[in-house]
């Protein structure tokens, strides 16, 4: 966990800007931390980070566009110098990927001090606003984090964790809690259109039960969502959960539809067949994007030393990981990862 003076940084550098613009990974954790930042300050613009979790000079136009008076990056992996020289407004990241050094940015991240200590960037948010608890336990619950103030949401809203859960795979698969991280991750399906129209209503929803119980029109709205694509998820799961694993990999490939499913897929797999490295791959525009999912192997060194000799790119974090490779080179991605997890070098 970020140091206090951290925390009050932060919190510093929130409450003084009038024109904040909010890059944010599409992703629970991502979007829940955009939507604390945003319901604390009243004020700003988010932009979700849909494709490669990467800024880099592309999105200075973007910049220059809503002339912002600060920028916040919340839970993206990568930022390029390019992208900071070129704006000339004060940059704030927070962030729980491996650390990477910049110049002229304020940059957090509790892995600087501890490589291990991978706290979700919606909990230090919650701890800079100290505010909207149920947004923040949805954002740690679904990047697979128990944060200290579970007992809290427990009391303040009866009936979506049970007292004996303590783990958030349980609470993520098993629990209300984890259906209502279902409806946020659901939100962000479709273009970057859809997703953002999503995550502003999200903006203006002050409880889970507007959600849960469709008790206002808004709640409706990303409720409904939510079942619509979980049909077609469900469906994928099923045809998942029907794949022959090969030696210690379950591999799955899908190329249906529009939406992507595969960081879902991954981690629900990765609860129902713990001992295997869970790989889901889709297919689009001839590119095979992936997650990787593993309880048993830390992957960012298996899914680097696959990348040797390939056109493409990937990593993350220790038991979950993304790569996108071009189609030619999948083969032999995917080849080298089972070689690697069967034993084999």
């Amino acid at each position: 966990m970020l140091a206090d003076k951290q925390i009050l940084q932060i919190r510093e550098e929130l409450e003084n800007c009038k024109k904040p613009l909010f890059f944010f990974h599409d992703d629970p954790d991502g979007l829940c931390s955009f939507l604390l930042f945003y319901r604390f300050v009243k004020e700003g613009k988010g932009i979700i980070i849909k494709t490669t979790p990467k800024i880099d000079e592309k999105f200075s136009k973007m910049v220059q566009e809503y002339s912002p008076d600060k920028i916040f990056i919340l839970d993206i992996a990568i930022v390029e110098q390019e992208f900071v020289d070129s704006v000339n407004v004060p940059v704030v990241w927070i962030d729980h990927h491996t650390p990477i050094q910049l110049n002229n940015v304020l940059y957090f991240n509790p892995r600087v001090k501890n490589e291990k200590d991978n706290v979700p960037v919606s909990c230090t948010c919650y701890y800079v606003v100290k505010q909207d608890l149920w947004i923040a336990m949805v954002g740690c619950i679904g990047d697979w984090y128990w944060p200290d103030f579970a007992d809290d949401f427990r009391k303040e809203y009866p009936g979506l964790l049970a007292d004996d859960v303590k783990d958030p795979e349980t609470a993520l698969f098993e629990t209300k809690l984890g259906k209502l991280v279902g409806a946020f991750s659901f939100s962000l399906k479709g273009t970057t259109k859809e997703a953002m129209q999503c995550a502003k209503i999200l903006t203006r929803i002050s409880s889970p039960a507007e959600i849960m119980e469709q008790e206002t029109p808004a709640g409706k709205f990303i409720y409904k969502k939510y079942e619509a694509a979980h049909k077609e998820y469900k469906e994928l799961l099923d045809n998942a959960c029907k794949t022959k694993p090969e030696g210690n990999v379950l591999l799955f490939h899908y190329a249906k539809g529009n939406v992507s499913f595969t960081k879902d897929l991954a981690n629900e797999l990765l609860h129902l067949f713990s001992e295997y490295v869970i790989i889901i791959v889709r297919e689009k525009d001839n590119e095979m994007k992936m997650s990787l999912r593993s309880k048993k192997f830390i992957l960012p060194p298996i899914v680097k030393k696959a990348l040797i000799g390939v056109n493409g790119y990937g990593g993350g974090h220790e038991y979950a990981c993304g790569a996108n490779i071009k189609k030619e080179d999948y083969d032999k991605f995917i080849d080298s990862i089972k070689e690697q997890v069967s034993g084999k070098q």
